[in-house]
């Protein structure tokens, strides 16, 4: 049998933070041509490890082979020059510049701008059609949908000379059906000799697209797995080190009273389109109402409208009695002080801001609370007990109230804004995307949590994007398609089908599945 020929090898590779070990002695061998998955909890190294490997941080010590060549790399620019590429999570990408003006911008060519561009052209047309990545490379990236976007980054690294391509979380922010363009992508580079190395937390991802998959927990890596030799029970108590439990356990429950109604609710945005059509639905005391369709069919309006930081055009919402149409709004620090908490979608934009410390992002839209607000100054003694407690209520690791919560994995900063909302005994809770970019041990525990408050009575709206997240902790869900309602139905007759069949507004909704 012949000898695998290995694209990357790594070999005792450590890299300390202060007194964290990061990387802890970690090896690693990933096969020429294969698709080769990274997993491992929030904080378990993978990052790191793959940015030593792209030149964005320096091994400690231990050693780096490409292609067989030992390698040491200063900066990114030394790894793309050995064939090394990295799409990130967060896209690169100019956003008024054309795809064309990004791919080149570094390597124009030479004074010449115009014969680069024109070099550039021909060779993109190529990869294109090569890879099936075929992109309008006129096109702005602002005017780009994310999937695309992602293309752009593909090209830019193949562009490039990228012989090993690293994806970080790629489909985080990617709708069901782009993140399936995507995989048959992968497929396309892989049987032209590319070798891809996917860092994810989505097991099922793992085991569909893998060949290889390498798992790490503590800076360590602990295992390495052919992926048809392995399943998702398995990949997961390696993560975690226990058992883990894949679908969350929910006891039937009688609905209460209603303590959220949306009524005929429509919302324009700021370009005078319709965000929301006509719009209605309840949500009870004690159950979970799940929102699922693709990413950007009113998702995001709706929860900025029950939350107050949207303006309503037709319509009304009553929340806990309250009553908010387009004459009478209903601002975010009343709607807290009535009892609705708001977990936003996106939890680096509106949910926290990165340069404060744990403790100070765990009173944002709290901070006027005479608990903690004195006649004069904030007690923040206070706020960081305080906040020690939420963060081991929620296992935020490192349990540090002063640390800057840029220096929390994504994970961990998700737990701590679920930590700030759910501490307040909300009567009402709405929650976006609760576990995007977040491990499997994490996800367990987050949707225990949701399912904890629905039992002790709350009303809990979830908006996410992952069907079996929606499916698995709802009791009824609710499908939008570009902004109205195109079907409803009982979680417990839900199925992938149906709801994909809504979301692209093309069920029989004269068969309604949801029980009254």
């Amino acid at each position: 049998m012949n000898k695998p020929q290995y694209a990357i090898e790594l070999v005792d590779i450590n890299k300390r933070f202060g007194a964290v070990y990061a990387n802890n002695k970690v090896c690693l061998n990933v096969e020429e041509g294969t698709i080769h998955g990274i997993i491992g909890e929030n904080g378990a190294g993978k990052s790191t490890l793959m940015s030593i490997l792209y030149g964005f941080y320096q091994a400690d010590s231990g050693l780096i082979k490409v292609f067989g060549n030992s390698l040491q790399f200063k900066d990114s620019h030394e790894a793309i020059s050995s064939g090394i590429g990295m799409v990130h999570q967060h896209f690169m990408l100019v956003d008024n510049f054309t795809v064309l003006e990004n791919v080149i911008l570094g390597t124009e060519g030479g004074a010449l701008l115009h014969e680069g561009l024109r070099e550039a052209r021909k060779e993109l047309t190529r990869l294109g059609q090569e890879y099936g990545l075929k992109v309008d490379l006129d096109a702005t990236i602002e005017s780009l949908s994310v999937g695309s976007q992602q293309r752009v980054e593909i090209l830019k690294a193949l562009y490039k000379g990228a012989k090993i391509l690293i994806f970080d979380e790629p489909t985080g922010v990617l709708t069901p059906q782009e993140a399936q363009d995507l995989f048959r992508i992968f497929s396309a580079l892989k049987n032209e000799g590319v070798t891809i190395i996917l860092i994810t937390h989505k097991l099922h991802e793992i085991i569909h697209i893998t060949d290889n998959v390498s798992v790490m927990r503590a800076g360590k890596m602990v295992a390495q797995k052919v992926t048809s030799k392995t399943d998702r029970e398995d990949l997961a108590e390696l993560m975690v080190g226990r058992k883990v439990l894949l679908q969350v356990d929910k006891e039937d429950k009688d609905k209460g009273e209603v303590l959220l109604k949306v009524n005929k609710l429509s919302v324009l945005d700021e370009n005078n389109i319709f965000r929301l059509k006509d719009v209605s639905f309840e949500v009870h005391a004690g159950e979970v109402v799940g929102i699922a369709g693709v990413s950007g069919n009113g998702q995001s309006a709706l929860l900025k409208v029950l939350s107050g930081i949207s303006n309503i055009t037709q319509g009304s919402v009553e929340i806990l009695g309250q009553k908010m149409d387009s004459k009478n709004p209903i601002f975010p620090d009343k709607l807290r002080e009535l009892g609705l908490s708001h977990v936003p979608e996106d939890r680096l934009r509106m949910g926290l801001i990165s340069e404060f410390s744990a403790s100070e992002n765990s009173i944002i839209g709290y901070h006027n609370d005479k608990q903690i607000n004195g006649r004069f100054i904030m007690n923040n003694a206070k706020v960081r007990n305080e906040c020690a407690k939420l963060m081991e209520g929620f296992d935020v690791r490192p349990a540090d109230p002063d640390l800057k919560s840029s220096n929390f994995s994504g994970g961990n900063q998700q737990k701590l804004i679920l930590a700030r909302e759910f501490n307040r005994n909300p009567k009402i809770l709405l929650i976006g995307q609760p576990t995007r970019g977040v491990d499997i041990g994490a996800i367990e525990f987050i949707h225990k949590r949701i399912i904890e408050m629905r039992n002790s009575g709350k009303a809990v709206l979830l908006v996410s994007v992952e069907l079996d997240e929606i499916m698995s902790i709802s009791d009824r869900i609710i499908v939008l398609c570009d902004g109205h309602i195109s079907g409803r139905v009982d979680a417990k007759s839900a199925d992938e089908r149906t709801l994909g069949l809504m979301m692209a507004n093309a069920y029989d909704t004269t068969n309604n599945l949801e029980s009254n």
